[in-house]
Order: structure tokens, then sequence, then C-alpha cells
């Protein structure tokens, strides 16, 4: 390979510089400095050394609104003791890299859980009860999981006992999970940018959810003081961000466009027929893109299926289809974006399935994703190994009682009380890149049997819509099975 030779230009040996990390806000002054100057990234760093990243960041950030300077800074950020639904609300951002405590590996039968803060006195009391019985019965299950695979899935001799025991207690847990809950807690870790984490506070403080707002509060705080933990306990340190701590505000546009959409579908769609049992996996390419927004921006504040609004809105007139628009932009300011309902993919698939499969699915970044309201209202998954492990009863019982406890709960807190095996609509957007390249990952043998069947019934619906398209997605059927390998 020949390097190309340049002349009149700085004389660096290197062409690679390497930065070691930085405080966020410092890093994306000296970046941001970088790139409109001549001088190198070193004479960049010692400038800034010397000069207020606060002041350059309010000018062009805030006040001029250059955001992309905001995610050349980075920061690392955890959340302890944080609830399941907590957890699934911070993760929600597009641009975003991080993971959370695996159920899959991690044993929950003496973890406990988070009461939300909207429940109190008797309710509390009644959502406690729930949760226990349902932690008990996780426990239960996750044991007689275990005892059935290993009748069934004897140690070949070539595994070594520890990696065999291993591989059976994750499939174990793969069952006994469908009765962890949302008000489980759990840990997330996350690198975002300055950008992004502004995002992510304005969001949650703009939740329906106590929890939510709380912690987007606390982001706030912890950016404003220095970092709890540091790799050197020796070195200076300074404020993470403490100029984004001073200027993320909770998102009013999201508020007050979620609470007009609902208003208006309530005042103006016709009441639903009696619907037949929904399929799993539902996919639609929109034709007409009007008609596209207006259901994705309907989606999340109604329990209507996505081809169902979308019809719908393909027979609206233009006027009526302009008044949901102008519905869910009224509170727009010039500094909020246009709401996620204007974004897409070529299809949409609308999902009913569980909320454990979900939050798996939910890792998926090059989507637009959409929820409805948790409910309960669609039921429960029971998966096979329940009635092979003779935990049937045991199963039934927890979940009927902890969906009887939630339906006499106040909403949002009842919320908390939802078991991973229940089912919920979900609406994600992708192109054919993003749907092959699920299908292809989630449908292997080392996935979890509920995102196995969903990537494979993707890969069907694909064929039956697009036979050109679906026949390149190489996926796996959910009967091939190799129940020992991770």
């Amino acid at each position: 390979m020949r390097i190309p030779r340049y002349h009149n230009v700085l004389n660096h040996s290197k062409r690679v510089i390497t930065v070691a990390p930085m405080p966020p806000e410092k890093s994306a002054f000296a970046l941001a400095r970088y790139s409109r100057s001549p001088d190198s990234i070193r004479d960049s760093i010692e400038w800034v050394r010397t000069h207020n990243s606060e002041k350059f960041l309010e000018s062009f950030y805030f006040q001029y609104g250059h955001a992309s300077i905001a995610d050349l800074g980075h920061a690392v950020v955890c959340f302890e003791g944080v609830s399941e639904l907590a957890a699934t609300e911070i993760e929600a951002e597009p641009l975003w890299d991080g993971q959370a405590k695996s159920s899959r590996y991690q044993d929950f039968s003496s973890s406990g859980f988070i009461t939300p803060p909207e429940l109190e006195a008797a309710d509390a009391a009644s959502y406690q009860a729930a949760g226990a019985a349902l932690l008990a019965a996780y426990g239960q299950v996750n044991r007689l999981a275990f005892e059935c695979l290993s009748a069934r899935l004897p140690r070949p001799d070539d595994m070594k006992p520890e990696a065999y025991r291993r591989n059976l207690a994750a499939r174990a847990f793969d069952v006994a999970r469908y009765l962890l809950f949302w008000g489980v807690p759990t840990n997330v870790g996350q690198v975002a940018s300055i950008r992004t984490v502004e995002k992510q506070i304005r969001r949650l403080k703009a939740s329906e959810y106590g929890e939510l707002r709380s912690l987007g509060e606390e982001i706030a705080e912890a950016c404003a003081r220095e970092p709890d933990c540091r790799w050197d306990e020796n070195a200076a340190s300074e404020p993470l961000a403490p100029t984004l701590a001073r200027h993320a505000e909770p998102d009013e546009h999201a508020i007050r466009s979620r609470h007009d959409l609902r208003q208006w579908a309530a005042q103006n769609l016709p009441a639903r027929a009696q619907s037949a049992e929904p399929p799993r996996v539902d996919l639609v390419r929109p034709a007409q893109v009007a008609a596209d927004i207006v259901a994705t921006l309907l989606y999340p504040v109604t329990d209507r299926p996505f081809r169902e609004l979308y019809e719908m809105a393909c027979g609206w007139s233009e006027p009526r289809r302009a008044e949901v628009i102008d519905v869910a932009l009224q509170s727009r300011t010039r500094r909020d974006e246009i709401l996620s309902g204007f974004r897409g993919g070529l299809y949409a698939y609308d999902f009913v399935i569980d909320i454990g499969a979900y939050r798996d699915m939910q890792r998926h970044r090059r989507c637009q994703k959409f929820r409805q309201e948790y409910s309960g209202a669609l039921g429960y998954e029971t998966p096979a190994l329940i009635a092979e492990a003779g935990a049937g009863e045991i199963y039934a019982r927890a979940m009927n009682a902890a969906f009887s406890a939630m339906r006499d709960l106040p909403a949002p807190g009842a919320h908390y009380l939802l078991p991973f095996g229940a089912r919920s609509r979900f609406l994600f957007k992708m192109d054919f890149a993003e749907a092959e390249y699920i299908s292809r990952l989630r449908s292997g043998v080392k996935g979890h049997f509920s995102y196995r069947q969903i990537a494979w019934d993707m890969k069907t619906a694909m064929e039956s819509l697009e036979p050109e398209l679906g026949r390149l997605i190489d996926a796996t059927p959910p009967w091939v099975e190799d129940p020992l390998k991770r």
C-alpha cells in the first residue's frame, strides 16, 4: 500500500493519533475546535486546557444549535437498583450503547422488587403480596425446569460438568423468567454522547412513571458533579458534564403531544369491533406516507393494531390526516425535534409478544420502536416446558393472581406487576437489511425460544409479502434445536 504524499501541510510522522479518555465536555470542546482550526489535535487539547469549555458549549451547542458538537463527548453512566421497567425506558435511545443485567444468567429469586412511588398503603400491600408470590413461583419453576432438563438431556461425554450445568441453568432461567416482572431490580451500564444523554434526561423527566422522572433528575445531578468512580483514584477530576446538567429540562412537547393525541383518538376513532386472536407478527409495507405517519402517531395512544390504524388513515381525506398531524405538532417549539412517529422504514412489524422477548428485541437500534400502554389485556404466554416439568399449576396460579391484582391497582403503578410472560403490543419499523439481520441472528439455536419464534415469523411474513426478498433470509426454523449449545 502506498501512502500518499502531501506538501505544505503539517509535518507529522504519524497519521493516526490516539487520544486518552477525557471529561466529556472537554472532549467535545477539543474535537470541535480541532475541526474549526488549522491546529493539530495536540495543540487543540493544550489550548482547551486553559480555556472554558462551558462557555464554548453555552454558545455553540445551546444558543447556536450546533448539536453535533455534543456527539464528540461521551460519558459512562451506570444505573443500579432500578426496575426492569425503568431499565427498558433508559435504553430506549436509538444512539445508545450499553447492557443490562441478564435474566438468562442471573438468579433473581432473592432479588426482591421495587414498589413504585405511585402505590401507597393498601395498594402497595396488594402489589407486594403479588410480587412475592411471583418470585416464589419463579424459584420453584426454575428448580423444576432444571430437573426436567437434566433428566431429558444427559451430559455428553465430551462436555465438562460445569459447562453442562451452566447450559442447563440458562435454559431453565429462560423458562422461569416468564414469572419475573417489571418491578424486579436490575443494573444498567451505558456509554452515550452528551447529546444522547441530554435527550435521555429530557425524555425521562417527561415520563408518566415517577421512578423515571426522578432518574432524569438524578442523571442531571450526577452530570453536575465529579464522577463517582475513577480509574486512577489519585488523578485530578472535574464535573462530568456541568453545562448539560443546567439545560436538560423535561420534554414538554412529548408530554403535551401524547396527551393531545390520546384525547383526539378517544373523541374521533370509531368503536372497535370484536377481533380475533391477534397474530404474533403482522407485517405491513405502507404505501401512503402520510397515512403511515398518522397510524404511527396514533399507535402508542390506542390499543389498536397498526394495520387497522393504517387502513383507516388511508381511507380518510387529506384534511382529516392533516388534523391528526397538526394535533401531534401543535405543542412543538423551535427547539423540539420532530416526533419519532414521523420516522420509520419500508416495513412495519406489529408484534404481539411477551415483554421478556421485547426486552431482547429492543436492543436492535436500527429500528424505530413504539409501544402501546401496558395493560395485561392480551393475556400471557406459557412455555411448553412448564407442563413437561410439572409446573403448570404453580405457573398459572402465580400469573393469574398477578393479573388479578394488577387489574385492581391504579395505573401507572400497576404496570410494575406485569410479568415478563405477559403479552403486549409493539411496533418495529425497519428496512429490509435490518429485517434480514434480526431474523437471521435471533432465530439461531443459541437464542431464547420466544424470540427465535418471532424471528422465524418475521422471515415467513417477509416471504409472503416480498417473495423475492424473503428467500434471502437465512433463518433457522424454531424446530431445529441444540439445547446444550450456548
